[in-house]
């Protein structure tokens, strides 16, 4: 059961940015990608712009007062049960967030992956048998199975972290997820979307760049209950606000599980 937020005066105020394009959604080869992982059409991106000093402290309030500002509410797109995009529209009384660590700048947190058995040396995800799933891998043994034997092999702090939840988010895929035989084509797309979506800055003390941006995975409530992203709860429905605090923008990474939408003769949003 959602925790219940006590009323406060709104202090954020949101504005959609409608011009904001993001580039891994131009980019063919990652559309091509996404439709053979039957997310094309059931995942998107949007931007808005806040009026006031973002504080991490703050971010359930953040999150409350952005599902529940007017504009929020008649742009923030959602997938109903027919599979068409919608408004929000809802009014939202509660939300739950989750504050998601993002601190890194390369793709590093992948090596273990590499070194552990998991694919060979060229890339190709070894296979392996499971009793549910007769077309299974290692790759996704690791990612799923917690008994598993090579579970451990990113650490359970690294598998928090944003960028490996969008490499996840990539191997599982949609209902009708075509699986990859080799692993680069699930690591290109998660970074792409992950350059897209979070800030960085160079320390003008270290000359170090660093990650700027705060992620919050997010669920709103209705009177009725569970409304975003979806009522159903999946592990593969998701919504991240990915919140820039010097630009003041949030970018909302959205994904509904199911059948991918799109193909050569239907327009996604």
């Amino acid at each position: 059961m959602a925790e219940e937020t006590p009323a406060f005066e709104q202090t954020y105020t949101f504005n959609l940015l409608p011009n904001k394009t993001f580039a891994f959604q131009k980019d063919s080869h990652t559309s091509g990608l996404l439709m053979k992982w039957s997310m094309l059409g059931r995942i998107s991106t949007q931007a808005f712009n806040f009026d006031q000093t973002f504080q991490s402290y703050s971010k359930k309030d953040f999150a409350l007062n952005f599902f529940q500002d007017p504009c929020v509410k008649n742009s923030l797109r959602i997938l109903d049960a027919s599979g068409v995009w919608q408004p929000l529209g809802s009014n939202i009384t509660h939300v739950d967030v989750e504050a998601v660590p993002c601190t890194k700048v390369s793709v590093d947190i992948f090596d273990p992956i590499f070194s552990s058995g998991i694919v060979h040396p060229s890339g190709h995800i070894v296979k392996c048998y499971h009793e549910v799933h007769a077309d299974f891998d290692e790759l996704r043994m690791m990612l799923l199975e917690e008994d598993s034997e090579k579970y451990d092999v990113v650490s359970r702090c690294d598998r928090q972290e944003f960028l490996f939840r969008l490499f996840k988010h990539m191997v599982l895929g949609g209902e009708l997820c075509q699986y990859e035989d080799v692993i680069s084509p699930y690591i290109e797309a998660a970074k792409n979307i992950y350059k897209d979506l979070v800030s960085v800055q160079k320390d003008s003390d270290t000359k170090e760049i660093r990650v700027v941006s705060t992620i919050l995975k997010v669920s709103a409530y209705d009177e009725h209950g569970l409304c975003y992203p979806s009522g159903k709860d999946n592990e593969q429905t998701f919504a991240y606000l990915c919140i820039d605090p010097f630009k003041r923008h949030v970018y909302v990474l959205y994904h509904s599980f199911g059948v991918g939408l799109c193909s050569e003769s239907v327009s996604c949003p």
